[in-house]
């Protein structure tokens, strides 16, 4: 596709110019495929082919599997870099040269060198983004590059890299418009990141079947959970596979899958811990916006979720948790699965408080009560914004209740905006 946008870019920018620019460089905001990217990426001379690169797709778990694994290879004196999205309060969150995000001007100086490779390509705003990655991570020289799949994985920018290792979380319905509505296809998007003879560890616990085809049909060496590797939901957890056994396990801060997942990783490479480091990592492994907690008495926790499959780990999750009353805080985007994703709350007693979110993708707060059963929508307020949704929730919750907040990267970001600004 040849540029037809003759904005300019700045040269000297900041960051929010830069963006600003991104923005406006190509009509639509997702274009799969990768001729585009991969000949940019080539004129940029990126290559990876001495490094480690590991791959992480999947409907749900990719950031947390992204973050352990980046510590686990920390903790081994490993370089790292990483790419995730999107990001929840700052762009430059979205790359992490070991451990750490990578300045603005960093990004800038990027961004300039892909606008003047680029010539008459056009770009989307995630792909700029994904260029932009791996140039500071080449220019780092990291011994290991983690890639966090955006859209699906066969023609996802990140895509463009042949990984050393792919993983593969989760698969649930998300983004059926690009992907497909069965879990079958989706299967299918996403196993596009393998590559034939390599690696790969599929954290699925009931993978397709079109999931095993691809794996059969690349000849790829493939892990999967419950068959090479397997983890326990008890308390004191443990995860084994047919070699090592980490029993005792403290309680994480995100998903056991995930963990369970990123160790099986970390074993495909040659590089799992010793036990006492995989609780030393399972302790210190965090991330914003997943089960997060904001405030206390009451208890505000927020979380990222925002399809069926996320949902679920929550209730799983808030059966462990002790409270009086539930407070539910959603704010969605209207290209997701509102009336499946809520539904996965049915049975679970609780005040419903449902912001209008902003933007183009926004859902109405309407919206989403009406997707709601009967019984929920007559303990339920609509607001116009999140943030008056959540302010209702404060207002009524005691010191022992529990507010959960979900639905997308944007509620989230606005709830940890407003306790950022209330607790200056």
């Amino acid at each position: 596709m040849k540029n037809a946008n003759t904005s300019t870019a700045p040269v000297s920018g900041d960051l929010a110019q830069w963006l600003k620019h991104l923005e406006s460089i190509h009509p639509s905001a997702i274009d799969l495929g990768l001729n585009r990217v991969k000949a940019v990426a080539d004129n940029l001379g990126l290559d990876f082919s001495d490094k480690t690169v590991i791959i992480v797709g999947g409907t749900n778990g990719k950031g947390t599997t992204c973050r352990f694994l980046e510590l686990a290879c920390q903790q081994q004196k490993k370089t790292t870099g990483v790419y995730s999205s999107p990001h929840l309060l700052c762009y430059t969150e979205r790359v992490r040269i070991n451990g750490e995000p990578a300045a603005a001007a960093a990004f800038c100086q990027a961004f300039n060198q892909i606008e003047s490779t680029r010539g008459d390509i056009t770009l989307t705003y995630f792909e700029f983004s994904t260029l932009a990655a791996l140039l500071l991570m080449q220019q780092h020289n990291t011994e290991v590059l983690i890639l966090e799949v955006g859209l699906g994985g066969r023609l996802d920018a990140t895509n463009i890299i042949d990984a050393d290792l792919a993983v593969i979380t989760t698969i649930d319905l998300d983004h059926q418009d690009w992907l497909g509505n069965t879990r079958e296809a989706i299967a299918r998007e996403k196993a596009g990141i393998m590559r034939a003879h390599k690696k790969a560890v599929i954290g699925e616990l009931v993978p397709p079947s079109s999931l095993k085809e691809e794996v059969s049909r690349l000849e790829v060496d493939a892990l999967w959970a419950t068959k090479d590797y397997r983890f326990t939901q008890t308390q004191n957890w443990q995860w084994q596979n047919d070699s090592h056994c980490f029993s005792q396990l403290p309680e994480p801060h995100i998903p056991r899958q995930n963990i369970a997942t990123a160790l099986a990783a970390l074993h495909h490479l040659g590089w799992l811990p010793a036990e006492k480091q995989v609780h030393s990592l399972i302790r210190k492994t965090t991330m914003p916006g997943r089960l997060q907690t904001v405030r206390d008495e009451p208890r505000v926790v927020v979380d990222v979720g925002h399809n069926p499959q996320a949902v679920r780990a929550m209730v799983s999750w808030l059966q462990s948790q002790q409270y009086m009353r539930l407070h539910l805080v959603a704010g969605m985007l209207k290209d997701k699965s509102i009336e499946a994703t809520l539904a996965e709350f049915s049975g679970s007693p609780a005040l419903w408080y449902l912001g209008s979110t902003a933007g183009p993708r926004g859902a109405k707060a309407q919206t989403l009560l009406e997707t709601l059963e009967d019984e929920q929508q007559s303990q339920a307020s609509c607001f116009e914004e999140v943030a008056m949704a959540y302010q209702a929730a404060l207002s009524k919750a005691t010191k022992d209740d529990l507010i959960l907040v979900f639905g997308s990267f944007l509620t989230v970001a606005e709830i940890m905006r407003y306790e950022s600004d209330t607790n200056i």
